[in-house]
């Protein structure tokens, strides 16, 4: 009754909300605004009385005195059907949704592979529509990171750009998994398991995960004194081009018998082209891929697999960005999340 009463009387204004509350109008301020500079209690308490009274922040007005929207931008360099279509994505995106749930935050997300697209999102990527952009699936070639620079607006990368891996490279805000530790586990999986002929899969090399998974490869075989022999064949991720690189691997190297592969889509393209060439999986050749995503437990056989968490990465941008738009001081512009091997059937 008290509810309906005071919502007749009108739009419930800030100073109702800190009078059912208890606390300063400033209190209820920083609440809304998402400030951390609020004790659990008060925080609280100013959320039921807003809960209470249906109190609804004018965004507008509040945009004009803090200079913000209140917006956030998720943009990824792939087209619709794999943004939908891969479980990697989704998993991002959750995982940002949590990272932003007790903020004011709210995340539009815009696919940026045609020329088309590409330039609605540039347009868009201003700070007068947001106060700042994650980026996903970028390739190193793209002019995004260096355009938002420019405009002043903080972003941050899911995955390590390829240049970072040199030496003398300017430093970026990033999350990312140790790849190139992941990939080692893997190699170093199949050695100890007695496997001689190991080959890879491997990703675009214009991307950061690529180059990271194949220097892993690379720095576990060189390890184990084994020969490499350039057992080595390229997908973009995708299931299909699993496919393609697994046959490309059995023409020129019929005696492999194992295959880290850099993603477990491509895991699952590489072990349909397995069954067509009559290899047993894993009598003849074991196969390992990357993600732990759903599809490796419902392969045939269970995909062995690094474990990434995926969630935890879109958390964690979250959380940076938010970082980079409040201008905190940080120690570290980047953070790397560990991988742990999965063991299954496969391998």
């Amino acid at each position: 009754m008290t509810t309906q009463r005071t919502r007749s009387l009108g739009r419930p204004t800030l100073d109702a909300v800190a009078a059912r509350a208890g606390v300063g109008r400033g209190t209820v301020s920083r609440v809304v605004n998402g400030s951390p500079q609020v004790s659990p209690e008060a925080r609280a308490a100013v959320q039921q009385a807003i809960a209470e009274l249906g109190y609804v922040p004018n965004r507008a007005a509040r945009a004009l005195v803090t200079q913000r929207t209140d917006s956030v931008a998720l943009v990824v360099s792939e087209s619709e059907e794999r943004v939908f279509g891969e479980p990697f994505f989704a998993g991002i995106v959750r995982g940002i949704s949590s990272g932003l749930l007790d903020t004011p935050m709210q995340l539009w997300l815009a696919m940026a592979q045609s020329p088309a697209e590409r330039e609605r999102v540039e347009h868009h990527l201003t700070n007068q529509h947001v106060d700042g952009v994650l980026l996903l699936s970028l390739h190193d070639a793209d002019p995004l990171p260096t355009l938002l620079e420019q405009r002043g607006l903080p972003s941050v990368l899911g995955g390590r750009p390829a240049r970072m891996l040199h030496p003398d490279a300017r430093p970026a805000y990033f999350v990312d998994v140790d790849n190139a530790g992941g990939a080692r586990l893997a190699v170093e999986y199949l050695l100890a398991s007695g496997r001689r002929r190991v080959a890879t899969i491997a990703g675009p090399q214009d991307m950061g995960v690529g180059v990271a998974r194949l220097t892993g490869y690379h720095e576990a075989i060189r390890h184990s004194g084994q020969p490499a022999g350039g057992l080595v064949a390229y997908g973009d991720f995708s299931e299909g081009s699993g496919t393609a690189a697994m046959r490309q691997l059995l023409e020129h190297h019929p005696d492999l018998d194992a295959v880290f592969v850099a993603s477990d889509l491509m895991a699952c393209g590489a072990l349909r082209a397995l069954r067509e060439a009559g290899r047993r999986v894993p009598q003849d050749v074991a196969v390992v891929g990357f993600e732990d995503a759903p599809i490796a437990r419902q392969s045939d056989p269970p995909l062995t697999t690094v474990y990434q968490p995926v969630e935890e990465m879109g958390r964690q941008m979250a959380r940076l960005l938010l970082s980079r738009i409040r201008r905190d001081e940080m120690q570290v512009p980047y953070v790397l999340l560990e991988t742990h091997m999965v063991p299954r059937a496969s391998a």
